[in-house]
């Protein structure tokens, strides 16, 4: 019986002594200073015997080793008229056999070691990733040397792998969004640079596996890939087996360009894209950017997190999305790629009816954060949020060592990472107006609107906004997914 009585007792008070540390209010929350230390690449690279670099990092909470070699090259190497290149090589490439492997046989051969081998081509680089046992890893390398060096794009895969980026292809139409995309481009860094150069089904049709092998092999050579290795594996042992393989790649024998800059000046306006079975309407309003380790990187950072890029406290999500209902999702966004100039947008859906009040609204809100300062808890709120997700660029050993070896492909300012909380923790309500008030420029701005043309323009009786009032209207014709030329409407 006291056994009984006490029992409840007991839960009572424990129960009113956790009640007693919790605040009343979310903002009453303590939580510990957060403290992390970057990973010392210094530490973590070498260099083969042939110069390869090299980032290795062991973490042997798992059996299990990633290996991923990189290359610089892509898509802005493509030779005109095979448009689609990278992307069908990158595709077929493991898939198609290598060496005296069929593709089946090289598929069984990696099932039989739970390995999974992957190769990728994006717009400026390529990279061939391994997963595997520990234990297996020797074995496994030497299929990957066999992609490597040896690619067969046996037919049959490199057919399918076609077909695959046709039927992408097909479904371009389909949506506003990719429509918007498409075309943005086009505005922004003109019809004839590289990114703007897009495959059509003609040039599918002219690409050949002769065309893929020579595009591959003539990139994965030693003095253009740098590896990134992680996982269950000791330093020493990792070193001699990559001088055995990686390490005896053939040199390069010609520089790989560097990526072509662009040199289009956009015309300033209000473009409009005609897609008449839809009832809401997309729109984009902004202009070209910046790369990464520009003077005002940081200030802009912070300036975009404040306006649209920081979700549900940020400026435009608030007003177009919150308040107003206007659109599901709105943004802001400023990027900054290592290679060639990003973007600043602002941009969202809505209905056709209110698409110019909403365009109205973020055009309102971009000006006030170049005319006025943001709010000393704003630009607290943004900081913190930056120091605060800064550990995940490099929350495994795997995620570590491929930042690193990125830095070395994509040839990123060096100390980038290093100082990256210092720099966004220094920004200053002062500069972040300065900058906002130097480096968005409406004079410049673009505004593209994708959807039914003539309901968007229309706008809503309730509101007094219309394009017509942005700037000259300019339209743009729908294009024909397979060939990219304009529909007659």
């Amino acid at each position: 019986m006291r056994t009984t009585t006490l029992l409840p007792l007991l839960l009572s008070m424990a129960v009113t002594t956790v009640a007693s540390e919790i605040p009343d209010r979310p903002e009453e929350l303590v939580f510990p200073e957060l403290t992390y230390e970057l990973p010392p690449v210094d530490e973590l690279r070498f260099e083969l015997a042939g110069g390869t670099p090299v980032y290795a990092l062991p973490d042997r909470q798992l059996p299990l080793v990633q290996l991923v070699v990189y290359f610089r090259g892509g898509e802005y190497l493509e030779p005109a008229g095979k448009e689609g290149l990278a992307a069908i090589a990158g595709a077929a490439w493991r898939t198609g056999g290598a060496g005296e492997r069929s593709a089946r046989e090289l598929d069984d051969e990696l099932d039989f070691l739970a390995a999974d081998l992957s190769t990728d081509i994006t717009q400026v680089i390529g990279s061939v990733t391994l997963d595997v046992l520990s234990k297996d890893l020797d074995a496994a390398m030497d299929l990957v040397m066999d992609v490597l060096t040896e690619p067969r794009f046996q037919e049959d895969r490199f057919e399918n792998a076609k077909l695959n980026l046709i039927q992408d292809m097909r479904m371009r139409n389909d949506s506003t969004a990719t429509i918007e995309e498409r075309e943005w481009n086009r505005l922004i860094y003109g019809d004839n640079y590289w990114l703007n150069r897009l495959p059509t089904s003609a040039s599918v049709e002219a690409i050949t596996v002769d065309d893929c092998r020579a595009f591959v092999t003539s990139l994965v050579r030693t003095g253009n890939v740098v590896v990134a290795v992680s996982g269950d594996l000791e330093r020493e042992s990792i070193q001699a087996l990559l001088e055995k393989t990686i390490g005896t790649l053939p040199k390069l024998e010609r520089s790989v360009p560097s990526v072509p800059q662009p040199s289009h000046e956009p015309e300033p306006g209000v473009y409009t894209v005609n897609k008449e079975d839809v009832n809401q309407g997309t729109v984009r309003l902004g202009h070209i950017g910046h790369r990464m380790g520009d003077e005002d990187e940081f200030a802009l950072r912070a300036m975009n997190h404040v306006l649209g890029g920081g979700g549900f406290t940020s400026r435009i999500v608030k007003r177009v999305r919150s308040d107003e209902g206007l659109a599901y999702d709105a943004y802001s966004m400023m990027s900054f790629p290592s290679t060639f100039p990003g973007v600043f947008a602002a941009g969202f859906q809505s209905k056709s009816s209110t698409c110019a009040y909403a365009a109205e609204i973020t055009r309102g809100l971009i000006e006030e954060v170049r005319t006025k300062p943001v709010t000393n808890e704003e630009l607290a709120t943004t900081i913190s949020y930056y120091v605060q997700v800064f550990p995940r660029y490099f929350e495994s050993a795997a995620a570590s060592v491929s930042v690193f070896a990125l830095d070395e492909v994509l040839d990123r300012p060096k100390g980038y990472w290093a100082s990256y909380r210092d720099n966004i923790s220094g920004v200053t309500v002062e500069q972040v107006q300065d900058a906002a008030e130097r480096r968005l420029n409406p004079d410049r701005e673009i505004v593209l609107v994708v959807g039914n043309v003539e309901e968007i323009m229309a706008g809503h009786p309730d509101h007094e906004a219309r394009f017509t009032d942005f700037g000259e209207i300019h339209r743009l014709p729908l294009r024909d997914p397979m060939t990219l030329e304009p529909i007659s409407e």
